[in-house]
């Protein structure tokens, strides 16, 4: 395995390269250019959330954004889904604008909470978004069958999200999330509410629902090994005004390659540590003899 290195964005393609830039803005997740996100706060001040993004994700790839406490991740997340507007520059998922992907249903969103309807069933909270887009009653039962599956809850389709733990709330949610196969899944800090050792297995479940679905995931997190166990690509964000400051390009195979022992792995403790250092500064590392692979937020 290679030793995870900063990659190195490639350019965007001009503004007036008209069909061609539309063409390949078509065949990646997410493009973000010059994107900015400016508050009005209280008596008309201005707050800079976001500014100067530019970022490309491509089709397939997961993409983890990580940074202090108010630098924007989730407000850019926010931006992806069309949960907000930027201030400036524009965004375009599958080459439609935010909105448009929205109304297509071209991304599934997942958040920390799961947010799960307590009076419906688990089967009946997953084919949730595929009642309200009007699908038939065959079609939703076989694609909730399909996701339970998926989920490893074929068990629970008829129980109440109260009669659940938290892990398995949340693979509910996730489930929802790909009713409608979306190419795109925007998650923010889904595992963040969790203990550590269920928070674990979930990553290993999502890496595999990952494998068997193809999809893009943008993935919010303030965890460096949850970063880097996941993602292909780690995007590090500055301190408000949140900007992307460095990209490190994880090499730790496929999403079906990836399994428990891969946290012991060599390369894995390189990839902590250049997450780490592009956060903090080289001094961050860890002494010889530290633990290793410990969860810095």
């Amino acid at each position: 395995m290679s030793t995870p290195n900063p990659s190195t964005p490639a350019p965007h393609p001009s503004a007036s390269g008209g069909a061609t830039t539309a063409t390949a803005d078509a065949t990646e997740a997410v493009v973000a250019r010059g994107v900015e996100r400016v508050f009005t706060g209280a008596k008309g001040a201005e707050v800079t959330a976001l500014t100067g993004i530019e970022l490309t994700v491509h089709d397939g790839e997961f993409v983890s954004l990580i940074g202090p406490s108010g630098c924007g991740k989730s407000t850019l997340l926010r931006l992806i889904a069309d949960l907000d507007e930027p201030t400036a520059g524009e965004i375009r998922v599958f080459g439609k604008t935010s909105r448009q992907a929205r109304i297509d249903q071209s991304y599934g969103i997942a958040f920390q909470q799961a947010g799960l309807l307590p009076w419906r069933t688990v089967a009946a909270n997953i084919e949730l978004p595929l009642q309200l887009h009007g699908a038939d009653a065959s079609t939703r039962r076989a694609r909730v069958a399909e996701l339970l599956e998926l989920v490893g809850l074929a068990d629970f389709a008829k129980h109440y999200p109260d009669q659940l733990s938290g892990g398995m709330q949340q693979r509910v949610a996730i489930a929802r999330s790909l009713a409608e196969q979306p190419r795109l899944l925007l998650m923010d800090e889904p595992f963040g509410a969790l203990d550590e050792m269920t928070r674990e297995r979930m990553q290993t479940e999502l890496l595999k629902i990952r494998a068997e679905t193809g999809a893009a995931v943008v993935f919010v997190t303030h965890s460096i090994p949850e970063a880097v166990y996941l993602s292909d690509r780690v995007v590090v964000m500055s301190p408000r005004p949140g900007r992307i400051t460095d990209e490190i390009d994880v090499r730790l195979g496929g999403a079906a390659e990836r399994g428990e022992d891969l946290r012991e792995d060599a390369a894995f403790f390189a990839g902590v540590t250049a997450v780490r250092e592009a956060l903090h500064g080289p001094e961050a590392t860890p002494a010889a003899g530290a633990a290793r692979g410990v969860d810095v937020r």
